[in-house]
């Protein structure tokens, strides 16, 4: 009997940070994101897996607010994918902003398997080691997930506690050498929350290799990874690293990756689609009740400003000349820490304060809600403190521009910080290292 070919597809989204609707919460504008809208792309069969990579669960003032007040029901996020019927997930590392105890809830709401291997609580893997998925007797995948494992560097201790967190390199070529021992598939699909280290064409470093994002190394030095599905980064991929075919989407569900593959031929094929169609409305009715709280809690008045608004019209001027609204942040963490020194940076898309100050334009400004820290530094270490901050600015046809290095391969404007408390002079001019030439 003539055995029929077997080509499947792949559906994938990553790093939606709790973007269910396609209205921006800064001014309620319908923007081509959402998982709403990208539901509309998604047609599934029995040859179809739908995948989620991660960063789910912390992101967006929906998130913060069902944290605040619904914290003992199903997260929208997750009664969202169970109704589009995703099959498999894994962890971010946002997951965990608000304690291990709402993912290991959000993973026994969900109806996906998760796949994540190398994370572990007391010992208990949060996830499969890896997943044999069978479309019939002759066709068989594996599927192996795994989180960067530079979490316990952004996350508070708290969260974390009784957490290890294994080397995703030397787990995933484990696991791969026990499938290729004792499994029969046709091929090996990985599911990285992380991203890539290097220019995947040139395999030249693009930031420092401190192991938070492997994937070029994983790509290039362990055999047998047929596709990989990656994230974290907020980059927009669908290529080739090495032999492995690769994608990795923008946040905030702003597109879905979308893999072809032959399993006899292992002919792959991938691309990216964005979510400029319409909505898949039947979704709503599932999160209403916390999006009306949600807009509620936006449009809370919080204060009002003495003298005019803060709202920022040129992004880098506001960074170049260190605009009022950067100043007025750091004296309300100097008023809250009592500390001698603030720092804070502005996140890309910062929006700034009307003259009333809404929880709409606080969220809009000051993404994340999760950690302020207070540290003791010397007085040589502030100095190296800021001379890192000054990297962000080059001399480019004699005018001050933004470095490369915080433009690609992502916008890193956020890594930025302007201090208050202290006067210091950035010389651009001068070289990376000797820039700071008053303290």
């Amino acid at each position: 009997m003539k055995i029929k070919k077997m080509k499947i597809k792949i559906y994938a989204t990553s790093d939606t940070h709790g973007t269910i609707t396609p209205y921006r919460y800064s001014d309620s504008k319908e923007m081509n994101m959402g998982l709403m809208k990208l539901s509309s792309l998604i047609h599934k069969d029995k040859h179809t897996l739908l995948i989620d990579n991660g960063d789910v669960l912390e992101g967006s003032p929906l998130d913060y607010v069902h944290h605040l007040k619904f914290e003992d029901r199903i997260h929208p996020m997750a009664k969202c994918f169970n109704a589009m019927n995703y099959d498999y997930m894994n962890l971010g590392n946002h997951e965990f902003n608000f304690g291990k105890e709402n993912v290991w809830k959000y993973i026994h709401d969900m109806n996906a398997v998760c796949l994540t291997s190398n994370l572990f609580d007391k010992g208990v893997c949060f996830g499969k080691e890896y997943v044999i998925h069978e479309f019939d007797k002759n066709n068989r995948i594996a599927l192996v997930g795994l989180t960067t494992q530079y979490i316990p560097n952004w996350e508070q201790p708290k969260n974390i506690v009784d957490m290890t967190f294994e080397n995703v390199f030397d787990k995933l070529k484990q696991t791969i050498d026990k499938i290729k021992k004792k499994e029969d598939v046709k091929g090996i699909l990985v599911v990285y929350h992380g991203g890539f280290e290097k220019d995947l064409e040139s395999g030249v470093p693009t930031e420092n290799l401190t192991g938070e994002n492997l994937g070029y190394k994983m790509c290039s030095e362990i055999e047998g990874i047929d596709v990989m599905i990656s994230g974290h980064q907020h980059r927009s991929i669908a290529q080739f690293c090495h032999n492995t075919c690769v994608t990795q989407t923008a946040f905030n569900a702003k597109e879905l990756a979308y893999i072809e593959w032959d399993l006899d031929t292992n002919e792959r094929v991938a691309r990216l689609i964005s979510a400029d169609g319409g909505a898949d409305e039947s979704l709503y009715p599932l999160i209403e009740e916390e999006e009306k709280a949600t807009q509620e809690y936006l449009d809370q008045p919080l204060g009002r400003l003495a003298n005019g608004d803060l709202l920022i019209h040129d992004a880098f001027d506001a960074r170049l000349h260190k605009h009022p609204l950067v100043s007025f942040l750091n004296s309300v963490q100097l008023d809250f820490t009592k500390a001698d020194l603030s720092s804070v940076a502005l996140f890309n898309d910062a929006t700034g304060f009307n003259s009333t100050i809404t929880m709409r334009d606080l969220v809009s400004t000051y993404v994340y809600p999760n950690t302020l820290c207070v540290v003791r530094m010397s007085g040589k270490t502030l100095k190296e403190y800021l001379e890192k901050c000054a990297e962000y600015f080059e001399i480019k046809d004699g005018k001050i521009s933004v470095a490369p290095r915080y433009l690609a391969p992502k916008p890193a404007h956020y890594n930025y910080d302007m201090v208050d408390g202290v006067e210091y002079t950035i010389q651009v001019s001068n070289p990376v290292g000797s820039r700071i030439i008053s303290l």
